[in-house]
């Protein structure tokens, strides 16, 4: 039987090579870079904590999070994003655990994780509720649960899968932040959104879509 994360997993392989190109996935731009660090301060606990980074792509965010002194631990379904994710942190001398695994279905911690961070992710799952319902039950009383996402403008035709071959997504293109706050609050404590399409920092360019930042304790 094939298996049907198949046509993802070779989408994000293609996809990989040229991912840092995007500023915004590279954060190869000093200003970019500074910019998403000072976020991520903002939004986590002091380090180190023990932080889950699914879908981590090329390990952008998990560099940043290790340079702060973050213990980290990335996961991408695509071995060659993984690859990337391992050469990055290598050629930096910092470290972390990286592991190619379904962001559905990510490793365990004994006492669970003081974060799991999202970027971009969670169009991309097949069933996002069940998803996030999971993700909370990984992380310790108190721990937070960091959701960068948003709806960009092509999400308005959704016909056709990203990835030849996948099945349709509820959330393809990308999800609203209140669509994104209904799924999520019951499953924790507290919850905050914080806009981010007017940060231009952070994209390398203006953006007029939705972007944000949902930040939950559980």
């Amino acid at each position: 039987m094939t298996d049907p994360r198949s046509p993802i997993t070779a989408f994000w392989d293609a996809a990989a090579a040229t991912f840092d190109d995007e500023p915004d996935h590279g954060l190869r731009h000093p200003a970019i870079h500074a910019a998403w660090a000072a976020r991520l301060r903002d939004w986590l606990p002091d380090p180190p904590a023990h932080v889950l980074d699914v879908g981590c792509g090329t390990g952008s965010l998990s560099l940043l999070l290790a340079q702060q002194g973050h213990h980290v631990t990335g996961v991408d379904l695509a071995p060659r994003m993984i690859a990337h994710a391992r050469a990055k942190l290598a050629a930096t001398g910092l470290d972390a655990d990286f592991r190619i695994a379904d962001a559905t279905d990510p490793p365990q911690r004994t006492g669970g994780y003081d974060v799991l961070l999202s970027r971009h992710l969670v169009w991309t799952l097949p069933d996002p509720h069940a998803a996030l319902r999971h993700w909370v039950t990984l992380l310790r009383p108190g721990g937070t649960l960091l959701l960068i996402e948003g709806r960009w403008h092509e999400a308005d035709d959704d016909s056709s899968p990203y990835a030849p071959g996948a099945q349709p997504l509820p959330w393809a293109g990308g999800v609203r932040s209140r669509d994104l706050a209904a799924a999520l609050r019951p499953h924790v404590t507290e919850l905050s959104t914080t806009p981010l399409s007017g940060d231009e920092l952070l994209w390398g360019r203006p953006v007029r879509d939705e972007r944000y930042a949902m930040v939950a304790r559980v």
